[in-house]
């Protein structure tokens, strides 16, 4: 089966003055026009393609890629909007479409904003959509706590920052644990900080290091490896202190002190954190 809107595997059939036809295993054949044809080629090899439909409402292969496809998410600039609704840059010749009634809020040319690529079951063409929670649910998680995600970010609320986790749910960063710089459509790893009722996600930044640790103790234990294993911190320092160097409320921190200790991670002297060594 040819995939509209995905990546295809495709073998080369025959060539025409129109281009190379294309086929899968079952027979299904899409035209790779001219403009994509590869210097050099033989019947039967396997190309990577795109699939979508172009300008002319025809299906065909191309060997562009674009910014986003299908089921995915990204930060598109809207190049035009008209009486039916906005144009996308996608990477593609041909914009992609965003109805007014898939826009969370009136698009305006030059702006960005971050989108769904869906099929349009009507229509079988690709189209956007910024209301990205309608493609999220939290139902049925495929997420456990302290497991590290790929998070996309949402939109802000008044406690926090929306985001989204492995492209499947929705999740909370709680303000006083942002101590970055977030921007709409950024990406980056987090850490599933807490399951709450009703599957609401809470959301810490980071990655889960080698140790497989929260992810405030690992902040401290790389903060310990990049300086020679010693930090001029202790439980009695400043708490504007502790978060000029470690990014963390002194809540936190002394959390994590304490169970890097416990594990005999750390030993804790008059001056500071040092490294524990090991045997």
């Amino acid at each position: 089966m040819i995939n509209i809107g995905e990546y295809n595997v495709l073998e080369v059939l025959r060539e025409s003055e129109q281009g190379l036809y294309l086929a899968d295993d079952e027979g299904n054949e899409v035209l790779l026009p001219n403009r994509y044809k590869p210097e050099s080629f033989r019947i039967y090899d396997k190309l990577e393609v795109f699939v979508y439909l172009d300008n002319e409402e025809r299906v065909v292969a191309v060997t562009d890629r674009p910014f986003i496809t299908k089921g995915e998410f990204a930060l598109l600039r809207c190049n035009a909007v008209t009486q039916i609704g906005a144009f996308l840059d996608w990477g593609m010749l041909k914009e992609l479409f965003c109805p007014f009634k898939e826009q969370a809020f009136s698009m305006k040319k030059g702006g960005w904003y971050l989108v769904h690529c869906y099929l349009d079951d009507k229509t079988n063409r690709l189209a956007a959509s910024s209301k990205t929670n309608h493609f999220l649910d939290n139902k049925e998680l495929t997420v456990s706590e302290f497991e590290e995600v790929d998070l996309i970010v949402s939109h802000p609320s008044d406690i926090g920052m929306n985001v989204i986790v492995n492209k499947k749910h929705l999740g909370l960063i709680y303000n006083d644990l942002i101590f970055t710089d977030l921007s709409i459509g950024d990406k980056l790893k987090g850490i599933v900080k807490k399951i709450r009722p009703g599957n609401k996600l809470d959301i810490a930044l980071g990655q889960i290091g080698y140790r497989n640790i929260e992810p405030n103790s690992q902040r401290i234990l790389d903060e310990l490896e990049d300086n020679s294993g010693f930090i001029s911190l202790t439980d009695k320092s400043d708490p504007e202190k502790i978060k000029s160097v470690l990014q963390m409320s002194k809540k936190s921190f002394k959390k994590a002190i304490g169970s890097l200790y416990r594990q005999r991670l750390i030993e804790m002297k008059d001056d500071g954190i040092y490294l524990a060594k090991t045997e």
